[in-house]
């Protein structure tokens, strides 16, 4: 017969984990194997992958941040040959994160290509009810996957924020961590009316470090990675769904699923575990129609017609210029009225010859 590890210590392994210990530190402050713990990782990490495919969906957030964090599997991408597993090598981590609730929406594990950037994309606008204002950085391929996800047009208000750091060599020269702190920030409305004001990727790359001081696969300079594609996703799973449901945000003094509405309380570990090993498989969300987003108290609310086929909404911005006045021709008897007097021309401009060395 199998041994069952009880509750309590299936509750004290999940708890150091996501806290940013390592499988063998686990094993060592928990007494219990290695291979006992990667198993659990397994299924608890795939069971909160179902329970986040069930619970976050019909978010209704109108800033949308979104960002890919790197890792890798067994080695990195430029050690990766051409007989190696498609596992093998880089794993990016594409989080799309609500900026208010700090409620992490969507996530992806994958090569970060266009396809995965696609599907990314899709599963995000699947989980929103409401028309986003979407700031991303300017990776290319999001380009085509959020106007094929969100129609094209009228269902997002997108612009690219991009951080251009200075290409100036450090004064310590030291490049492993980061680039030399000089950068200015270029945005570009791509789709729709964002605002640029509040266009800002900030919120999920501080995510990218919450990501990193939890998951101790994702710490860098060490040997603390993935091995396996399959554990890897699991400890992201179980990180996010940790992160959504359990933690408290120190800004917000709840979790971002009880900002959201998705939850009424803040869950336990123990409430985690048993929900994750309990979930079953569930149908990924559909896209549902977006609304148009409410306006501030005390302000109008632009006209807007709907497009047909769901593609979004035909918005008005802002106001067109007046249309010229035609003069009123003179009464009969009435003298012809003086034309307003013009600026005189310019005079003529000479040039002089100028002398350096007169005194």
């Amino acid at each position: 017969m199998a041994h069952v590890l009880p509750m309590a210590k299936r509750v004290a392994v999940v708890a150091h984990l996501i806290e940013g210990a390592g499988i063998r530190s686990t094993s060592r402050l928990t007494g219990v194997s290695q291979p006992a713990i990667l198993s659990l990782l397994l299924r608890v990490g795939e069971g909160c992958e179902r329970l986040h495919n069930r619970l976050v969906r019909d978010v209704d957030c109108r800033t949308v941040q979104v960002d890919e964090i790197w890792s890798y599997v067994q080695k990195k991408q430029a050690r990766v040959v051409p007989g190696d597993s498609p596992e093998v090598g880089e794993a990016y981590v594409f989080v799309g994160m609500a900026s208010a609730s700090k409620l992490v929406i969507s996530y992806r594990v994958g090569k970060r290509d266009e396809e995965n950037t696609k599907a990314f994309i899709a599963d995000l606008r699947a989980r929103l009810v409401i028309i986003p204002q979407f700031y991303r950085d300017g990776w290319q391929p999001y380009i085509a996957a959020v106007g094929e996800s969100f129609a094209l047009a009228g269902s997002v208000d997108y612009a690219q924020v991009v951080k251009n750091c200075s290409r100036k060599a450090r004064r310590d020269d030291d490049h492993r961590y980061e680039p030399p702190r000089d950068p200015f920030i270029t945005k570009t409305p791509v789709f729709g009316v964002p605002d640029m004001k509040r266009a800002s990727t900030s919120h999920v790359e501080r995510q990218n470090l919450t990501i990193r001081m939890h998951i101790r696969r994702f710490t860098r300079l060490c040997n603390g990675s993935s091995k396996r594609l399959p554990r890897h996703k699991a400890a992201v799973a179980l990180h996010m769904a940790f992160y959504n449901f359990c933690r408290p945000h120190e800004a917000l003094r709840v979790t971002p699923a009880m900002e959201s509405g998705l939850t009424d309380r803040i869950w336990s570990i123990e409430e985690l575990v048993a929900a994750a090993l309990a979930e079953t498989p569930t149908e990924p969300p559909k896209p549902k129609a977006l609304r148009l987003p409410e306006a501030p108290a005390g302000a109008s609310t632009a006209p807007a017609r709907a497009l047909p086929n769901g593609r979004g909404f035909l918005r008005l911005v802002g106001s067109a210029p007046a249309a010229p006045v035609a003069p009123t021709p003179p009464a009969a008897g009435e003298p012809e009225p003086e034309p307003p007097p013009s600026d005189p021309p310019p005079a003529p401009r000479h040039g002089e010859q100028m002398s350096l060395f007169e005194s």
